[in-house]
């Protein structure tokens, strides 16, 4: 098991600590500019080729600031992403979050992009000695447990690890019906969460959807009638305890290689994948499939909407207008997916794609933007990914039936 990132700077002028010593954390080199001015490099993460670095996750605590008016530089923002160099600049609206308590997250008010140093600065004047920062909300392994320590005991929720990480950690495969009707007649819709590490915001998603599928309102009740939810609750969860941004402990992007999926590389695929492909071949059902996602600045979903033919078509399209009635801000609605999958380079395909090319399966994926969204205007928060979680189970229920009221 790779060791989590440790990070204890102590500067001289005047006194604050950057400490990443908890799960999550993450920090590179910090520079002391000046007594108010403190510069803190995002560390990013590399393939297994030492490619595509991705400089999305940062999580660190400050200690001894109260009191001082802050700078906190965020630097090193530059990359690679699908094998083409950027110079940091899609990061550029971005606006991080602070908290007192570890808990209670708030957005910086602004931040300034440096386009020669691909950097970001935002200010503070800390309350409490204590705060800490990072890109968006986090949402680690013990968020998790929490979550499942208290809604484990459901009768219409039963857990099951398929397989084990590289570092050894448990796959998490969660069903969530009304066991006391048959299953043999409802529709099964399948989800997964954090494939990639810093996408925390998915990880909240998901906690409202599970929180919403277990819960006595009225249209969980008739959903959990009719449906079986089968759920990925954390795709990447060594990636997410050592402060990881987008690849496995090899280096292997959990949403790519789909198609190769070796077991001792990519064993979080290989089990994923195995599971899904024996559930469907055993005769299971795999009615919608949706893999969340994270991006800056777009939400979108994008699937097979066009070789998937008019049934996949339709779901996609009342799935969108669906979500119109929520937070989601796609206003040009579903994207087509890649239609020339038979020819995709060899350890590229996503798992929607890989389902869709395998099985024919009505697989999408959603990207949930983490800067403003125009329909909230302010980048959203905790409360908003819950509430968005309990909208998404009722939206995908909705785009099978066709039952619209499922959405209210």
């Amino acid at each position: 098991m790779r060791a989590l990132t440790v990070c204890a700077v102590f500067l001289a002028a005047p006194r604050y600590v950057v400490d990443t010593r908890f799960e999550a954390g993450s920090a590179g080199r910090v520079e002391i500019v000046s007594g108010s001015h403190i510069r803190v490099a995002v560390v990013g993460e590399t393939d297994q080729d030492k490619r595509n670095r991705q400089p999305s996750w940062f999580y660190f605590r400050l200690d001894n600031a109260a009191g001082s008016e802050l700078t906190i530089e965020l630097d090193q923002l530059a990359g690679e992403y699908n094998y083409r160099q950027h110079d940091g600049s899609g990061l550029r609206n971005m606006r991080p979050v602070y908290s007192y308590d570890n808990k209670a997250w708030e957005h910086f008010e602004s931040s300034e992009w440096n386009a020669a140093s691909s950097s970001i600065k935002v200010r503070l004047k800390p309350a409490k000695d204590r705060v800490w920062i990072a890109r968006q909300p986090p949402y680690t392994t013990a968020h998790l447990e929490e979550l499942l320590k208290e809604i484990g005991g459901s009768s219409y929720l039963r857990r099951e690890a398929v397989g084990k990480t590289v570092g050894g950690r448990p796959i998490l495969l969660l069903t969530v019906t009304n066991p006391a009707v048959p299953d043999r007649n409802k529709k099964v819709i399948w989800l997964m969460a954090r494939q990639h590490a810093w996408e925390s915001g998915t990880s909240w998603v998901c906690e409202g959807a599970l929180r919403f599928l277990v819960s006595a309102d009225p249209a969980a009740v008739r959903i959990r009638d009719a449906y079986v939810f089968k759920i990925f609750p954390m795709a990447d969860p060594d990636g997410v305890a050592r402060g990881g941004v987008r690849f496995n402990a090899h280096g292997y992007d959990l949403n790519r290689n789909w198609d190769t999926a070796d077991p001792q590389r990519m064993p979080e695929i290989f089990a994923q994948r195995k599971a899904m492909l024996e559930w469907i071949d055993g005769g299971g059902r795999m009615d919608l499939f949706l893999s969340l996602h994270n991006t800056e600045s777009a939400d979108f979903i994008s699937g097979p909407v066009a070789a998937g033919g008019p049934e996949v078509r339709n779901i996609a399209l009342r799935f969108s207008r669906l979500l119109d009635q929520t937070s989601f801000y796609a206003p040009k609605g579903p994207r087509d997916g890649p239609a020339a999958l038979q020819s995709a380079e060899k350890g590229r395909l996503t798992v929607y794609e890989y389902l869709f090319r395998e099985r024919k399966a009505p697989a999408f994926l959603m990207e949930l933007m983490v800067d403003t969204n125009p329909k909230l205007s302010r980048p959203p928060t905790v409360a908003d990914r819950l509430k968005f979680g309990a909208a998404l189970v009722r939206c995908m229920a909705g785009a099978l039936s066709g039952d619209s009221d499922l959405d209210r």
